[in-house]
């Protein structure tokens, strides 16, 4: 949990207080003020920790509560003596944060007299010099620990932040795989279940070829469910290039193709091999076409496919493709690639990527 590095800060800090409230309960209970003296010690130790908290959680300085600490810190002195004096530590601790939080050298500067102050005191007065000498040096010791805290804090929600990115990241793009290659796969099992149903009430030869090819997409989808799952690229450029075409014959669609370009990046296939997916989808979906005509060729090392198909019965807009184009715009984006499409008059679509060829 990102809260445990503070509660670990908090923990580490608290457990060195004993090492200053053990010496000031000897003093006090020397002075006659020991019961006075604890319930001050008390409060004194919470409105530090609730400023040590905040400086953790990044809710800025309280300034309210250092003034605090310092009336906290040197009203008893004047009660219960030297007794009180180890008790400067937490002040010097406090101002160093807040120092190292407003980028104060002001405040740096003040936290290391909070205990040496004592020593313009009259020498009656003082009988542990030992104390406001170390004072500072125990408040940089708070700092240091306080710091590490709200490092590791820092670095556990960055962690976490990573963790999450990744996790929403790995299902994006399981969903997208998902959809694009197993959408394809039952958009042309349905088409083939048609064509089955329709030879077998004419008792055509070739719907025992079909009912075949048929068995084939089943596997070839349960095969891609695979992958998807098992972030296993499989895709073929050139195998869905014929793919392609047999499919939109075997429907009754004339494909003319049209390749000149070979030896593409892995990268730019595998987006082209989805693009192919989507606009032969796309035909099959949104139009009663005839003809279609897929061209890949390159440019100025541009690569540009293209598929265009007759047969539209109404304009048909990229929102209308639904997640599909948005899958697809989102791949060829990554490769610095554009996706158009366009209406054309006669009834006609164009469907076009181009993307740079990877060096």
């Amino acid at each position: 949990m990102p809260s445990s590095p503070l509660m670990l800060g908090t923990l580490g800090l608290m457990a060195g207080v004993p090492a200053l409230t053990v010496p000031v309960h000897r003093g006090l209970a020397d002075t006659g003020y020991l019961l006075e003296g604890s319930a001050v010690l008390l409060v004194l130790l919470a409105v530090h920790a609730r400023f040590v908290l905040g400086i953790l959680t990044r809710k800025g300085v309280g300034w309210w509560l250092i003034a605090i600490q310092a009336w906290l810190t040197y009203l008893p002195w004047t009660f219960v003596g030297a007794t009180w004096i180890p008790v400067s530590a937490l002040l010097s601790g406090a101002l160093l944060l807040a120092a190292h939080q407003m980028r104060s050298f002001a405040l740096a500067l003040l936290s290391l007299v909070c205990g040496p102050v004592f020593l313009a005191t009259p020498s009656g007065a003082l009988s542990d010099v030992g104390w406001a000498v170390t004072a500072p040096l125990l408040g940089l010791v708070e700092f240091t620990l306080v710091s590490l805290a709200g490092q590791a804090h820092r670095l556990s929600a960055t962690r976490s932040d990573v963790i999450h990115r990744a996790v929403v990241q790995e299902r994006r793009r399981f969903t997208r795989d998902l959809h694009d290659l197993v959408g394809h796969r039952l958009t042309v099992l349905v088409l083939k279940a048609q064509l089955v149903q329709r030879l077998v009430h004419e008792h055509d030869e070739k719907a025992e070829q079909e009912l075949d090819e048929t068995l084939a997409l089943l596997r070839a989808l349960a095969s891609d469910v695979r992958a998807v799952a098992h972030g296993e690229q499989r895709s073929s450029l050139e195998n869905e290039l014929s793919s392609a075409r047999a499919l939109l014959e075997s429907v009754g669609i004339r494909c003319q193709m049209r390749v000149s370009c070979r030896d593409l990046s892995r990268e730019v296939g595998e987006a082209l091999t989805h693009a192919l997916r989507e606009g032969v989808t796309n035909v099959l979906r949104h139009a009663t076409a005839r003809e279609c005509a897929i061209q890949l060729l390159e440019q100025d090392r541009l690569v540009s496919l293209s598929i265009r198909n007759d047969g539209v019965l109404q304009p048909y807009y990229p929102k209308d493709g639904g997640q599909g184009l948005i899958n697809l715009t989102e791949r060829i984006a990554v490769l610095g690639g554009a996706l158009e499409t366009t209406t054309l008059r006669g009834g006609s679509f164009l469907f076009q990527i181009r993307i740079p060829r990877s060096n």
